[in-house]
């Protein structure tokens, strides 16, 4: 028996014993020592031929920690046979790191999937139904504890007509009739980012055909959609179920084209939009987004950035979804009108984070903003109002308003012009809000030759700031709060 045999004998009978043990490799890095089992799991990998063999042999506690260290170290063809007989009913990329290029080890999944007869009489038939290709810190390998009955997997989709689960319903139908269809149903989840890279185009043509090579038993479910190009959107969009749709964010196109993306997504649960070019809120595109925001009744998050919104934020508002909790209008040109509509139409909300920043309002009237942030004060935990040009008088008049929103945790402020006696006022008042643990504040001004100048900031003023900042953080007890600048 050659080396490589040997190494395939052990790894196949006596590496499930030594799973459990506790000895460690004294060769392998003190600071990150492996068991055994990692020792001989990365030697199998490493030794292609192999680990193809071991997948025919070894018991299915090990295919774990098998494609653990083949998809980890980039090995392509071990992952592909690993996949193509994987003995759970899904497989999770979860919080492993994709290697670089990440392409080729998720298109060597996809390859490893196979569609195959619901009988068959080969020994090791997979089991394998669920292939997701997102990575999710929170999900693991395989979902353990659930009987191989539908349901089988917690991320399995739940809108679509298409899912592997109203497949299921067909399927057992057609089994008690004792009718054979001819592959069995599957499903693919995946994040998407259409950004018009090589790889990008690549890996859609490779999940365009993997569809399309399933004769309609392979479910797509994308959950996160990012379209950076138009172009090559229209592609992918042939096989996308917009049901299956939560998070969408579209960069720099027209709102007519994000009008053609986005119907049918009415389980979006976060939308962002940036850069979107409309030339009137009277003319169609503005009215049908309007429409598609209307019926998306599971919306939590809106961010919009560089979409102005100018006087007219209160048509939005009014539209959506009552589960909405964030709210980010960055450079969307909003005035005082804006602010009172959103004190009116946002009072009833649950709004936890909202971020105003970059809307450099004129402030003779700081009224809009105070009933405002009274009206959201039981539920606010976010609070962003960067470079808004707020002043000393404008600060001075929401410190109340900011100290009764007793729920709030984070809070910037960067880039406005206020003094160093106002920044002191501030931090006294914010030290009573015992949620309150991060703050961004804005650099006073006496600290530059020219105000909001990066060159002409006096460093050595500064440090006095953040000095006595700290100072003031002991006195009140309050070390448990962090106060910082956008330049740290």
């Amino acid at each position: 028996m050659d080396s490589f045999e040997i190494e395939i004998s052990w790894s196949s009978r006596e590496l499930e014993d030594s799973s459990n043990a506790e000895i460690r490799c004294i060769n392998m890095d003190p600071k990150n020592p492996g068991t055994l089992l990692d020792l001989a799991i990365q030697t199998v990998v490493k030794n292609e031929s192999v680990a193809l063999r071991a997948v025919e042999e070894i018991p299915q506690e090990l295919f774990i920690p098998l494609f653990n260290a083949a998809f980890s170290g980039g090995h392509t063809n071990v992952v592909k046979a690993v996949v193509s007989t994987w003995p759970f009913p899904c497989l999770h990329v979860g919080a492993l790191h994709l290697p670089e290029p990440y392409c080729d080890i998720l298109e060597a999944m996809l390859d490893g999937l196979q569609f195959l007869p619901v009988r068959n009489s080969s020994s090791r038939v997979p089991k394998l139904r669920i292939l997701d290709l997102r990575q999710n810190a929170d999900c693991m390998t395989t979902c353990s504890g659930i009987s191989n009955k539908f349901p089988f997997c917690f991320e399995a989709c739940a809108y679509s007509k298409k899912s592997i689960g109203k497949k299921q319903g067909a399927h057992d139908q057609l089994v008690n009739l004792e009718a054979q269809p001819s592959r069995i149903p599957m499903e693919v989840l995946v994040d998407l980012y259409i950004d018009g890279a090589w790889m990008t185009r690549h890996f859609l043509s490779v999940l365009y055909n993997k569809v399309e090579n399933s004769l309609g038993s392979l479910h797509l479910c994308c959950r996160y959609l990012q379209v950076d190009k138009i172009m090559d959107y229209k592609k992918a969009q042939k096989i996308l179920d917009m049901v299956c749709i939560d998070h969408l964010g579209v960069d720099e196109a027209s709102l007519s084209e994000v009008c053609m993306i986005i119907p049918g997504m009415v389980h979006l649960t976060s939308l962002n939009l940036y850069k979107i070019k409309f030339r009137s809120y009277k003319k169609k595109p503005f009215k049908m987004f309007l429409s598609h925001l209307s019926r998306m009744d599971d919306l939590q998050e809106l961010f919009l950035s560089y979409f102005s919104l100018k006087n007219h934020v209160h048509k939005v508002l009014r539209v959506l979804s009552p589960e909405l909790d964030s709210l980010n209008l960055n450079f969307c040109d909003l005035t005082n009108k804006d602010l009172l509509s959103m004190s009116q139409k946002l009072q009833d909300r649950n709004i936890k984070l909202l971020n105003l920043s970059h809307n450099q309002m004129s402030w003779e009237n700081f009224q809009p903003l105070r009933i405002l942030l009274e009206n959201l004060s039981g539920n606010l935990q976010h609070l962003e109002m960067n470079n808004c040009l707020i002043t000393d008088v404008t600060l001075s008049g929401i410190i109340p308003s900011l100290r009764s929103c007793t729920s709030l945790r984070v809070l910037t402020l960067a880039c406005n012009p206020i003094t160093m006696a106002v920044l002191r006022s501030l931090l006294q008042n914010l030290t009573l809000l015992m949620k309150l643990k991060f703050v961004i504040y804005p650099i006073p001004m006496h600290c530059y030759d020219q105000w909001h100048f990066r060159d002409s900031l006096d460093e050595v003023k500064l440090a006095e700031v953040k000095s006595e900042i700290r100072s003031r953080l002991r006195a009140a007890q309050r070390t448990d709060m962090k106060w910082s600048t956008s330049y740290e």
